[in-house]
């Protein structure tokens, strides 16, 4: 066994980075063509989701085969290999197997104990079967750790240190309120109509959503999806266009969407426009100076337009556009730095720190000055018997935050809603990199070590049956050859006794077969015994030497049977 995974997730790339080397369908198809191509590979699958991109392949050679790996997941990512190398990672052999075993429990999904994980990894197995870059290892491989998968989530309480990224995101949209509580009643448009879409949907239907419109650029799934929500859930559901989106912005008050596009389905613009549309007033971005603070119209029928914030234009040196600032809160506040990028933000927090003191005051004041503060502070103690307090200020009453008119879940990859409709007053945006922001505090589970121990139970299962397959051919040529003695025997034995009958010649036949059985059961047992142990491999090759085997025998056994595992269809 000689298994290769070359891959990025989101525990060692940034969202940004996976994003960008997100692979359409036709992209990991081209992949594993290549990489069966390619010469240290014999066989191929590609495991995408929406965060993580991983290419497992048989190989001969290691070093040649990460070299290879590491060319095509750049060539078709359409991310430099330079820029894409420091976020690879590489599993060989027995780490590669306990790698995919942990991915299909959900140990290392972005929501640990999620089973969406494995319904994504049957995909990855029929694709490859499909095309035929499937062999035994990589067959046994992801069927051995589908069953991994299902055993973790009904051996142990998995389930409850994590869900579905649809659950997840939910509950991030709903802010500590109950997911049915915070939906009921609300009207949702689902984009997309694959199985993210699909489950985002329903569980949105048994969230007690009032109604459920479906947009796909395919009619005829969005109409099917639709269908089965109406007679699986019985809440109401629609089928439109995606023309049709921008008007069911302006009706919705909830937006999931997961599609295959490599370009935004919904602009920052299309949000805002939804939005204005359901409200009738403007849409500020914080912090980004697009709309201005609306008019205000007075009793007798004048406008006014309302004053900027206060201390907006007296801060010197702030990297913000402070004429942009929300009204109401400080260029210190939260909402000036919402959605702003990690460089400016790494600049404000250095202004605000700075800011923090006035040090033009502090560097106006003499020694003359401080000794006469001094002097006063001493004789008012002298006087009352203590120093007066200088009292600190009460703290400022945080206003509540506004419910957001319309909440957004983006679960794509490469995304599919702008980044800055982060920085919409009234609209709530959930994606992937929020996600992650939110599961990296979310408390593990005590069954994550009972499916950890089940993990590497199973890695040193695996490892046995395959060192022990290994040997399978080299043993099936022994038997051959005993075979094949035997039939010479008979023959001539025949040829010997011309005259022997036919129930004679079965029962020497039979008899001379139960020997030699009898005299390679042991040795082939014990052999397959040791071949599984760790090292095991070279009793092949001791089997081969001691009884003469022919190695292109042997070879020819082996790719009978790679050729039935790479032939065979969906389980």
């Amino acid at each position: 066994m000689s298994l290769l995974v070359v891959g990025l997730s989101h525990r060692s790339a940034p969202v940004s980075v996976l994003e960008r080397a997100a692979l359409s369908a036709d992209a990991q198809v081209k992949l594993v063509q290549d990489t069966v191509a390619a010469e240290p590979a014999t066989e191929a699958a590609v495991l995408a989701t929406c965060n993580r991109i991983e290419l497992y392949a048989d190989v001969d050679k290691f070093h040649a085969g990460v070299a290879e790996l590491s060319t095509l997941l750049a060539q078709h990512s359409g991310v430099g290999l330079e820029e894409l190398t420091p976020y690879l990672y590489v599993h060989y052999e027995d780490r590669a197997v306990h790698h995919l075993f942990s991915v299909a429990c959900g140990l290392d999904s972005m929501v640990v104990g999620e089973g969406q994980i494995l319904g994504q990894i049957k995909d990855s197995l029929a694709k490859a079967q499909e095309l035929h870059s499937a062999g035994r290892l990589l067959n046994d491989l992801f069927q051995q750790a589908l069953r991994v998968g299902k055993r973790a989530h009904s051996e142990t309480g998995i389930d409850r240190a994590g869900q579905s990224l649809v659950t997840f995101g939910l509950e991030q949209l709903a802010e500590g309120a109950e997911v049915t509580d915070w939906a009921r009643g609300k009207k949702a448009l689902v984009i997309g109509a694959g199985s993210m879409s699909s489950l985002a949907a329903a569980t949105l239907a048994r969230a007690g959503v009032g109604e459920i419109v479906v947009a796909n650029r395919t009619q005829e799934r969005a109409e099917r999806l639709a269908e089965i929500l109406t007679d699986g859930t019985h809440v109401p559901a629609r089928a439109v266009p995606m023309d049709a989106v921008p008007l069911e912005l302006t009706r919705a008050d909830v937006v999931v969407s997961c599609t295959g596009a490599t370009g935004l389905v919904l602009t920052a613009e299309d949000v805002v426009g939804g939005v204005e549309g359901r409200t009738g007033r403007p849409v500020a971005f914080d912090g980004s100076g697009r709309t201005a603070p609306a008019p205000r119209t007075e009793a007798d029928g004048t406008s006014q337009t309302p004053l900027p914030p206060s201390g907006v234009g007296t801060d010197e040196n702030c990297p913000l556009d402070l004429a942009a600032v929300q009204g109401g809160f400080s260029v210190h506040g939260e909402a000036a730095v919402a959605g702003m990028d990690a460089a400016t933000l790494e600049q404000h927090a250095a202004w605000a720190a700075g800011g923090a003191v006035d040090r033009r005051e502090a560097a106006r004041r003499s020694p003359e000055a401080d000794a006469e503060l001094i002097t006063a502070l001493a004789a008012t103690a002298a006087t009352v018997g203590r120093i007066p307090e200088r009292r600190r200020p009460e703290p400022a009453v945080e206003t509540p935050r506004r419910t957001p008119v319309l909440a957004l879940l983006d679960l794509a990859m490469p995304r599919d809603i702008d980044a800055a409709v982060h920085r919409l007053t009234g609209v709530r945006l959930v994606d992937i990199e929020s996600l992650a922001e939110a599961s990296a505090d979310a408390p593990m589970a005590a069954d994550v070590d009972q499916v950890r121990r089940i993990v590497s139970d199973e890695v040193t299962a695996f490892g046995a049956a395959q060192r022990a397959a290994h040997i399978t051919p080299t043993v099936v040529a022994l038997r051959t050859m005993a075979a094949d003695v035997v039939a010479g025997e008979i023959a001539r034995l025949e040829g010997r006794l011309p005259g022997l009958d036919d129930k004679h010649r079965s029962e020497i036949t039979q008899t001379v077969r139960r020997v030699v059985d009898k005299l390679l059961h042991a040795p082939t047992v014990r052999v397959k015994q040791l071949a599984a142990e760790p090292g095991g491999a070279g009793y092949a090759d001791a089997l081969r030497t001691l009884f003469d085997l022919d190695q292109e025998t042997v070879a020819s056994v082996s790719r009978a049977e790679d050729s039935t595992e790479k032939n065979r269809g969906p389980r």
